[in-house]
């Protein structure tokens, strides 16, 4: 049915439409999608088993939600899509501030505007997506900003005493009857502005300046928090988290697979880089390891977290070193190499909160580590391990001999695709060492440059060669032969 056709107060009577209160709306809708297995949070990888069936739990039983996690765990990501569980669209009373249901009127405005004009009362229609009101929870935000004030110059104009409804300016909450209401990072909010949340999410009351108003919102309440922030910044104060009815638990991708499904669904591409800019599929892999290994190393702070925002950062940086190579050199097309990898390091350094040793170290060296150590466990992935072979044969033996007599390998990061082709080639018994991890993992023949340079860079990780990084320059060499180099 065409709704917005419907435009006064008796053709909605006429019409089929039925006031619900707009959690009613949200369980409604949500039964709907259930029976017809159709998937509302389209998007979010990973909580299908977990936070998602919460949340549906908490919408059936008509809750008030708190999202509890982490950040960078799509809390946001969620409240914003639980819009797509209202109706398209609503009436409303014209010029209502509070968005007051034609049938169910709870302002003194619409009140008065029906009792005057009765079936005759012009309404309009919302769509939900304007039906979502958010704000981020800050020091500085104040009672008047969220339930409102006193408007003296209304008051004195009207000639109206300030315990009237009329001389009200209302605030954000009321401001979002009949919808989805969302503070974001609800500990950064003052203790005394939480408390004024108390009556509005029990009783529906509003008091302002002294003056108490009966108005029953009809609101869904969504909060985000980060559990950290209990110690650091603020808290939830206890009686304003009673009554939240439901607390769900986010959590980060617990595999490399979900990791990348959202990376690859979050990142921003040109259709230049999309076409020109070729990235293995191990080293998207390669790159999730570097988030997963900074979410369990010992110099950065476990409790503060790491964004899913730090991968897609550094993706976007890897396409970019990528790139940048391929319009220095005059290419046509490049693939991303391990090199690039160290240019995804400003990604990294910004998005992680150091512990005391990290701090000694040094962000970009902390950085460094972490790519080093997400190198090697890829690298053993698919190579054998250098100091654990069992083999009767070291499959490593022709290599270690090319660099044992001396040898010395030079990468650079800018140097083009034929030079750097050029360069790996020259490294007797690379090759065969890598279309042989090739062969047995079964991945693109097209990678194996890229796993030639991976098993150098492994095999450095390891300490079999010798890598020295000078600017954009990565020399391989022997270690052995260093250190008799040194003493001669």
């Amino acid at each position: 049915m065409d709704w917005k056709k419907i435009t006064t107060l008796g053709a909605l009577k006429k019409s089929k439409y039925v006031f619900r209160s707009v959690k009613d709306e949200l369980r409604e809708n949500l039964v709907k999608s259930l029976q017809e297995k159709v998937n509302i949070f389209e998007g979010i990888h990973g909580f299908e088993d977990t936070v998602i069936p919460d949340i549906e739990r908490a919408i059936l039983s008509k809750h008030n939600v708190l999202l509890l996690g982490l950040r960078g765990q799509a809390k946001t990501k969620l409240a914003r899509m639980l819009t797509l569980l209202l109706d398209e669209y609503m009436p409303v009373v014209s010029g209502s501030e509070i968005n007051d249901d034609p049938l169910n009127p709870i302002s003194k405005f619409a009140k008065d505007q029906i009792a005057e004009l009765k079936e005759d009362t012009p309404i309009e229609w919302i769509h939900r997506s304007e039906r979502y009101v958010e704000k981020l929870a800050t020091p500085d935000v104040n009672i008047a900003d969220l339930i409102g004030d006193v408007d003296p110059i209304k008051a004195a104009n009207l000639k109206l005493p300030y315990s009237d409804e009329r001389v009200i300016h209302f605030g954000l909450v009321p401001r979002a009857n009949r919808c989805i209401f969302v503070i974001n990072e609800l500990p950064d909010l003052q203790a005394r502005i939480q408390v004024s949340l108390f009556n509005i999410l029990q009783e529906g009351d509003l008091q302002i300046r002294g003056f108490k108003f009966r108005l029953n919102l009809d609101i869904m309440f969504t909060f985000t928090a980060n559990p950290e922030d209990y110690t650091n910044r603020g808290s939830i104060v206890t009686p304003l988290k009673d009554r939240i009815e439901s607390q769900i638990l986010t959590h980060y991708p617990r595999s490399i697979e979900i990791a990348k499904s959202i990376t690859q669904q979050e990142i921003q591409k040109t259709n230049d880089q999309k076409s020109k800019v070729h990235v293995p599929e191990f080293m998207k892999d390669l790159l999730e390891l570097v988030s997963f290994n900074a979410r369990t190393s010992d110099y950065i702070d476990e409790k503060s977290g790491v964004s899913a925002r730090l991968s897609i950062a550094a993706f976007e940086n890897l396409i970019s070193s990528a790139e940048r190579r391929m319009l220095i050199n005059g290419e046509k097309s490049t693939t991303a190499r391990l090199t690039d990898l160290w240019g995804i390091i400003p990604g990294i350094t910004g998005k992680v909160e150091l512990v005391y040793e990290g701090e000694q170290e040094g962000p970009y060296s902390v950085a460094l580590t972490l790519i080093h150590q997400s190198i090697k466990e890829s690298f053993l992935l698919f190579f054998p391990d250098p100091n654990r072979s069992t083999a009767e044969k070291d499959p490593y033996g022709v290599l270690r001999q090319w660099f044992g007599a001396g040898n010395t390998l030079d990468l650079l990061n800018d140097d083009p695709q034929k030079k750097y082709k050029k360069q790996l080639n020259s490294v007797v018994g690379l090759e065969a060492i890598a279309n042989d991890a090739i062969k047995k993992h079964q991945l693109d023949k097209d990678d194996l440059f890229i796993m030639m340079e991976l098993c150098l860079h492994g095999l450095s990780e390891c300490e079999v060669l010798e890598k020295n990084i000078v600017d954009t320059l990565f020399n391989f060499s022997d270690p052995l032969a260093d250190m008799l180099s040194d003493f001669e």
